[in-house]
């Protein structure tokens, strides 16, 4: 695949994933046949979708971030459960799955760099307690999260592998730590400070199980069970309180450090993917099969203060910019939707191409955003810009 410039696009020669679209076949005319078709498929909650259609609010279309780039040369790996593929840690460096490998992307240079190939024999060069030495084979990723130097990534069956960009080699390797559950897919890792100021790395897993690591041991600092399987989490900024959601309507605010449940979280209808806090620690967000991303504020989780709804599938990602000014939420295949947040959410931006996002990502001076797009055809990463 080929890359597409600004440029190609205003010269009217390319759309922003450089399909071309023919007299008998135009684009309006496949996006309407696809909206049709996908309102019709089948969801965890029958016609969830439709039972969250009265609340949400009116949104005025409004464009905030230009589109800047699409490196065609860059396949971004996804199926439905792989959701949290692509992590920015500056304007131009991104990082992603890409062909079973964590590859970094760098729109300066628009070149490729395989940092880890996951095909291979994947073993870790430190010792530490609790590390398998002897590694992983054809390893199949199912999340992984890149943050300070880090890359953390989780395996379908539940293990870990940590790996420093700076220094060689994998430096961690790790088994599900449970056993009692074939179904523990790893579902979201994310790296935060605790409450401590310690640096430390949470993991959700589908055996109901959300694990809490010590990044200078790598060992198992904290444990809690609950009554859903996990699908994200997301810890607030002062790092006191997790997010949960996961196969079930109800979400749950709880207290990291012991895991007691703080609040439930009612409203969605169906189940929820993806979690986020904006960075003031006041209001977090959650993303869910019917459709709808929920704004909730700390100081009143009887409701959602804000409901924001998609075109037409799950919300599966959440990313705020680090000033908080704008948030982005992914759905499963061809919309990604940028809100003003300093306007209440009713100022939307409205990105449409065709393909599964793998994930979504602001760079953290907020200025860039970059969505991962896998389809039959047409793979690569989308780059928008301030």
């Amino acid at each position: 695949m080929e890359d597409v410039s600004a440029s190609d696009v205003r010269s009217g020669a390319k759309d922003i994933q450089g399909i071309p679209w023919y007299t008998k076949t135009t684009r309006e005319e496949v996006r309407q046949r696809k909206l049709r078709n996908y309102r019709n498929r089948g969801r965890n909650i029958p016609q969830s979708g439709e039972a969250s259609d009265k609340e949400h609010k009116t949104i005025k279309k409004y464009c905030l971030y230009d589109f800047r780039w699409y490196a065609g040369s860059v396949r971004p790996f996804s199926n439905s459960l792989l959701r949290n593929m692509v992590w920015a840690t500056s304007k131009h460096d991104v990082y992603l799955m890409s062909n079973f490998s964590a590859v970094h992307w760098s729109s300066l240079t628009c070149t490729k760099t395989e940092i880890l190939d996951f095909s291979g024999h994947v073993v870790s060069l430190e010792k530490h307690p609790k590390s398998f030495p002897e590694g992983f084979t054809a390893t199949r990723v199912s999340t992984f999260v890149v943050k300070d130097k880090l890359l953390l990534a989780g395996r379908l069956q539940g293990e870990l592998i940590v790996k420093y960009l700076d220094k060689p080699g994998v430096s961690f390797c790790a088994r599900r730590p449970t056993y009692d559950d074939d179904d523990a897919i790893t579902t979201c890792i994310e790296i935060n400070n605790s409450a401590s100021g310690a640096l430390h790395f949470i993991v959700s897993y589908n055996d109901s199980g959300v694990r809490e690591f010590d990044m200078e041991t790598f060992q198992l600092s904290n444990y809690f069970h609950f009554n859903l399987p996990v699908n994200h989490t997301s810890l607030s900024p002062d790092g006191r309180l997790l997010v949960i959601v996961g196969d079930d309507p109800e979400g749950m605010l709880v207290d990291s450090r012991n895991g007691m449940v703080v609040s439930s979280l009612s409203g969605h209808v169906d189940y929820s993917y993806a979690s986020a806090w904006r960075p003031d620690g006041q209001t977090f967000a959650t993303g869910n099969e019917d459709n709808t991303c929920r704004i909730w504020d700390i100081q009143n989780l009887s409701k959602s203060v804000t409901v924001l709804k998609g075109t037409f599938g799950p919300i599966v990602s959440i990313s705020y910019t680090s000033d908080g000014r704008y948030m982005a939420i992914a759905e499963h295949e061809d919309f990604v939707h940028i809100f003003d947040v300093k306007s209440g959410y009713v100022v939307e931006q409205e990105i449409d191409f065709f393909g599964e996002i793998s994930g979504v990502s602001f760079s953290p001076d907020s200025e860039s955003l970059f969505i991962g797009v896998r389809s039959s055809a047409w793979n690569g990463v989308l780059e928008f810009g301030r």
